[in-house]
C-alpha cells in the first residue's frame, strides 16, 4: 500500500514538470542599440503561486506593461492567469526601452497559458505597443528591427498597421501590419488569413518634388548662388557672413531645393536615423528628401551631438546626407561647436558610455552664417559700423581656426540695392541649377565608383587627392602666393584643391585649370589676417 502511494506521488511529479516544461515558451522582439538593432528573445514562464515579474534589464515604461495587457487581453475574453509568471528578456545586459515589448510578452503570456498554439511563435519577430482597448500604437525603430529580422532569419516581422510603410522597405520579408491584438491571435491561430505587405519598389518611390524655397525667388546675389551651387555639388561646407537682411537665411532655406536626389543607400541610411528617434511621418516609407535641420543657437551640446543618459542621435546625424544649418554660428556654445570638429571631418560622431559606446553616421554639409560684427555692420557698404576698437576681431574670434579650416567655403553676402531689390528681372530657378549640380555629381559617382562611403568631392582622402587633384605648375604658384599672403593651413590647402575639383567638374573640365583654383582660393575670405583689423 506505501509502496503505491510512493509511485502516485512520482507520477505526480513527472506530470507536473512535463507541464512546467510546455509552459516555457519563447517570443522575438528586438532592442535598438545606435543605429543597429539587436535580437531579443522574451521568454515566458508560468507555474504555480501568484506574482508578475519582468527581469533582464527592462525600464520603467516596459514594468508598466502589465497593466496595459491585462486590460488589452480582457477587451477579446483573455486575461492574465493568476499564477507566478516570469519574463525575461534575454540579453540581461542590454537595456530594453520603451512600450513596443507589450505585444511579444502578451503573445508570451497566452502561449504559456496555452490560450493559442506554439506553432509559429519562432517564425516571426513581433513589437507593438497596446493600447487598453487592445489596438496596436504605432513605434519607432522598425526599420533597423526589419532589417535585424532579416538577417537573423525570420521569415517574417509583425508590426502595428501605422509602421507598414517603413517596414515594408526590406525585401525578403513578409511584413504583417496589424490593427489590434486580436487579429495577432488570429494570425498565430491559423484562424484567419493575412496577406503580407507588398515589398516597396524604390525606383517608383522618387522624390514628391524639390521644396518650395527656389532660387528664382532670390533678388541678384548672384555670387552667393554660385557659391552654394559649388557647396551643393561637391557636399562642401559653407559659411556666409553678411549684415543683418542681407538674405543670408533666405539662401541657406533653398540650398536643399539644388542638391541631387538621395541614393537608396542614402535613403536607408537616413531613414534607419529618423526611425529610431520616431521622426517617420505616418505613412512614409523612406525619407525621399535631403534632410534640412536648423537648432537655434541655444541648443545644448547633448542636443547638437547626441547622447544622453539613452544614447539618441543628435541633431547632426539627423542631418546626415542632408544640410545642417547654424544661423547666427557665434552665438552657438563654444563647447558644442568644438566638438563638431570630428564629425566633420570622419562623417561619423562616437558618443562613449561606460557600459557602451554608439557611432551615429554624420556625413553633413555644414551651412553656416553669422554677422560680421555685433551691431553687424562691418563693412557695409552705406551704414556705419558702431562696435568699439577689436570687437570686430573678438567677435570672429568665437569661431575657432581648426573650425574654420573645415570650412570649404567662405562667402561674404552684401546687401543689395534699391535697384536690384526692385528689378522685375527673373533670377534662375532652382531645377535649372539642380541639373549641372546633378550632372558633376554624376562625374564624381564615376570617380569614386567601387569605394564604399565616398559619394563627393569632399569627402576626399589623401590618396584620393593625390591622384585626382593634380595641378599645373601656374597654379601652383598662385596657390603658393595665396598661402604665404594669408597664412593657410595645410587643412585650407586640401579644402582648396577639393572645391577646385568641384568646379572642374562643374564645367565639364577633366582636369583642374587655373581659373578653378583661383576661383577656390577667393572663397577662403575668414583666413585672411586683415579681416577685422
Amino acid at each position: 500500500m506505501i509502496h503505491k502511494s510512493k509511485s502516485i506521488r512520482l507520477a505526480f511529479c513527472i506530470f507536473v514538470c512535463i507541464k512546467l516544461n510546455i509552459m516555457l515558451v519563447k517570443t522575438y522582439a528586438s532592442a535598438l542599440k545606435g543605429i543597429e538593432a539587436l535580437i531579443v528573445t522574451v521568454e515566458v514562464n508560468i507555474f504555480q503561486g501568484i506574482k508578475f515579474v519582468i527581469v533582464g534589464l527592462p525600464d520603467s515604461s516596459v514594468k508598466e506593461s502589465q497593466e496595459r495587457i491585462d486590460s488589452a487581453l480582457r477587451v477579446y475574453g483573455y486575461k492574465i492567469p493568476g499564477r507566478h509568471i516570469i519574463v525575461n528578456m534575454a540579453p540581461a545586459d542590454i537595456k530594453k526601452e520603451g512600450a513596443a515589448y507589450d505585444l511579444p510578452i502578451a503573445i508570451g503570456i497566452l502561449a504559456a497559458n496555452e490560450d493559442i498554439p506554439t506553432d509559429n511563435l519562432g517564425n516571426y519577430l513581433m513589437m507593438g505597443e497596446l493600447s487598453l482597448d487592445g489596438s496596436l500604437l504605432p513605434i519607432r525603430g522598425v526599420l533597423p528591427i526589419c532589417i535585424s529580422a532579416l538577417e537573423s532569419g525570420f521569415k517574417g516581422v509583425i508590426v502595428p498597421k501605422d509602421n507598414i510603410q517603413e517596414a515594408s522597405v526590406i525585401e525578403g520579408l513578409d511584413v504583417y501590419g496589424m490593427n489590434n491584438l486580436k487579429e495577432v491571435i488570429e494570425f498565430l491561430s491559423g484562424s484567419r488569413e493575412f496577406t503580407p505587405v507588398p515589398t516597396l519598389d524604390f525606383n517608383n518611390y522618387k522624390e514628391d518634388s524639390i521644396l518650395d524655397y527656389d532660387f528664382a525667388d532670390v533678388k541678384g546675389q548672384e555670387n552667393v548662388k554660385r557659391a552654394l551651387e559649388i557647396a551643393a555639388a561637391g557636399g562642401h561646407n559653407a559659411i556666409m557672413i553678411g549684415p543683418p537682411g542681407s538674405g543670408k537665411t533666405m539662401l541657406a532655406k533653398r540650398l536643399p531645393g539644388i542638391m541631387p536626389p538621395l541614393s537608396m543607400n542614402e535613403s536607408l541610411e537616413t531613414s534607419k536615423i529618423h526611425s529610431i528617434v520616431g521622426n517617420m511621418n505616418k505613412g512614409v516609407g523612406l525619407i525621399k528628401q535631403r534632410p534640412f535641420r536648423a537648432p537655434h543657437h541655444t541648443i545644448s551640446d547633448t542636443a547638437l551631438i547626441g547622447g544622453g543618459a539613452y544614447p539618441r542621435p543628435g541633431e547632426i546625424s539627423l542631418a546626415h546626407n542632408g544640410v545642417l544649418f547654424l544661423d547666427e554660428l557665434p552665438e552657438f556654445k563654444r563647447s558644442a561647436l568644438e566638438v563638431m570638429r570630428q564629425p566633420l571631418e570622419d562623417g561619423e560622431i562616437c558618443i562613449a558610455r561606460a557600459k557602451m559606446v554608439l557611432t551615429y553616421p554624420s556625413n553633413i554639409m555644414l551651412i553656416a552664417s553669422m554677422n560680421p560684427c555685433p551691431c553687424g555692420y562691418y563693412n557695409h557698404p552705406d551704414k556705419e559700423c558702431v562696435c568699439p576698437p577689436g570687437a570686430v576681431k573678438k567677435y570672429l574670434s568665437k569661431i575657432s581656426g581648426p573650425l574654420l579650416d573645415r570650412i570649404d567655403l567662405h562667402i561674404e553676402v552684401v546687401p543689395l540695392s534699391f535697384n536690384e531689390i526692385s528689378s522685375e528681372m527673373k533670377s534662375e530657378t532652382s531645377s535649372e541649377v539642380r541639373k549641372r549640380v546633378i550632372n558633376a555629381r554624376n562625374i564624381q559617382s564615376q570617380r569614386f565608383r567601387g569605394i564604399e562611403g565616398i559619394y563627393s568631392n569632399s569627402q576626399m582622402t589623401s590618396s584620393m587627392m593625390h591622384k585626382y587633384c593634380k595641378i599645373d605648375n601656374a597654379s601652383k604658384k598662385i596657390l603658393e602666393q595665396a598661402m604665404e599672403k594669408t597664412g593657410l593651413s595645410a587643412r585650407a590647402y586640401n579644402r582648396i584643391l577639393k572645391v577646385a575639383r568641384t568646379i572642374a567638374d562643374l564645367s565639364g573640365e577633366k582636369a583642374i585649370k587655373f581659373e578653378h583654383i583661383s576661383e577656390a582660393i577667393q572663397y577662403r575670405s575668414l583666413d585672411r589676417d586683415s579681416w577685422g583689423n
